[in-house]
């Protein structure tokens, strides 16, 4: 399970699943025209992707 966790507050979020498929999503990252890259996650089949969660103005990060 994939767990983001917030670095300022210590929030976190466990498991998200796709709502087509009910697989849970996974953690990745996206890689911007300018070289940033971007944290996602996405469905292991393939029926798209989201932005990672935000909390306390910043991007949570996850630990693979």
């Amino acid at each position: 399970m994939s767990a983001y966790t917030c670095a300022k507050c210590g929030m976190s979020i466990g498991t998200m699943t796709c709502g087509k498929c009910g697989a849970e999503l996974v953690h990745d990252t996206l890689t911007l025209e300018g070289g940033g890259t971007v944290a996602i996650s996405s469905c292991p089949n393939g029926h798209g992707k989201v932005k990672s969660p935000m909390c306390c103005g910043e991007d949570m990060t996850c630990a693979i």
